[in-house]
C-alpha cells in the first residue's frame, strides 16, 4: 500500500508540473479548438450550399431540356391538327397540346424558382468563404503563437511526460481511474498531504486517530469533507526526493 500511495502522489506532483506548463499557453489551446470548430462548421455549411446550388442548376437544366422537348411536340401537334379526320381525334390532340402547354408553364415557373435558389445558395456560399478566409488568418496566428510558447516548454514537458509514463506502469487501472476522477472534480488536486492537522486541499481538520492511521501508510484514506486522497509526511518526503 505504501508504494501505491507513493506512486499516486508522484503522479500528482508530475501532473501539477504539467498543469503549470499548460497554463503558460494561456487560452491559446481553447481558442484554437473553438476556431477549428467554427472552421469545420463553416466548411460544412459551404459544402451544403454548394450541393444545393449544384442540385438546383442540374434540375434547372433538366427542366430546360424537358421544355425544349415539349415545344417540339407542340409543333408536331400543330401540324397534326390539319390531318385529323374527326372530332374525337381533334379533341384528343387538343388535350395533348393543353397538357404540354401547362407542363411547359409549370416547368418554366420551376426554373425561375430553381435559378433563384441556386443564386442565393451561391451568394451565401461566397459570403461564408470570405468568413472562412478571415477565420483561417486568425487560426494561423493563434497556432503560430501556441507553437512559439510550446517551443519554449517542449523539453521540460517531454521530460515530465516521460516521468509520468514511468510512474503510471506501477498504478492499477482502477486506482488511476479513481485518481483521474477526483483530479477532474477538484481542479487538478486529487492527492494532498496533511498540513498542521488539516487536509491540504480543503483545510478541514483531520482527527488525531486518523492522523495516526495515516502515518502507517497501510490504507488509502480520503478527506471526509472534499474526498481527496490524503497522504502522510513520509510519502510526501519520498516523492519530493523523486522529483
Amino acid at each position: 500500500m505504501e508504494n501505491k500511495l507513493r506512486h499516486l502522489y508522484e503522479l500528482q506532483l508530475i501532473d501539477l508540473r504539467l498543469d503549470d506548463l499548460e497554463e503558460l499557453k494561456g487560452d491559446l489551446p481553447v481558442q484554437i479548438r473553438e476556431l477549428e470548430a467554427q472552421h469545420a462548421d463553416l466548411a460544412s455549411r459551404i459544402a451544403s450550399l454548394e450541393e444545393t446550388m449544384r442540385t438546383a442548376f442540374s434540375q434547372r437544366d433538366t427542366a430546360d431540356s424537358d421544355i425544349i422537348a415539349l415545344r417540339e411536340k407542340l409543333e408536331h401537334y400543330k401540324k397534326q391538327q390539319f390531318e385529323v379526320r374527326n372530332n374525337r381525334e381533334y379533341d384528343a390532340l387538343t388535350k395533348e397540346m393543353d397538357t404540354a402547354t401547362a407542363t411547359i408553364q409549370r416547368l418554366e415557373a420551376g426554373m425561375e424558382s430553381l435559378e433563384t435558389k441556386a443564386t442565393v445558395a451561391r451568394s451565401d456560399a461566397e459570403e461564408l468563404k470570405k468568413q472562412i478566409v478571415e477565420l483561417d488568418k486568425e487560426l494561423g496566428e493563434s497556432r503560430a503563437a501556441l507553437a512559439e510558447v510550446s517551443k519554449s516548454t517542449e523539453e521540460e514537458e517531454l521530460r515530465f511526460q516521460h516521468k509520468r509514463e514511468k510512474v503510471i506502469v506501477h498504478i492499477t487501472k482502477q486506482d488511476l481511474a479513481a485518481y483521474e476522477r477526483i483530479r477532474k472534480a477538484k481542479k487538478g488536486k486529487a492527492i494532498v498531504p496533511v498540513r498542521r492537522g488539516a487536509c491540504g486541499g480543503c483545510f478541514a481538520r483531520v482527527t488525531p486517530q486518523k492522523l495516526l492511521e495515516l502515518r502507517q501508510n497501510s490504507k488509502m484514506y480520503q478527506c471526509e469533507h472534499c474526498g481527496r486522497i490524503l497522504v502522510s509526511d513520509e510519502i510526501v518526503e519520498t516523492a519530493e526526493k523523486f522529483e
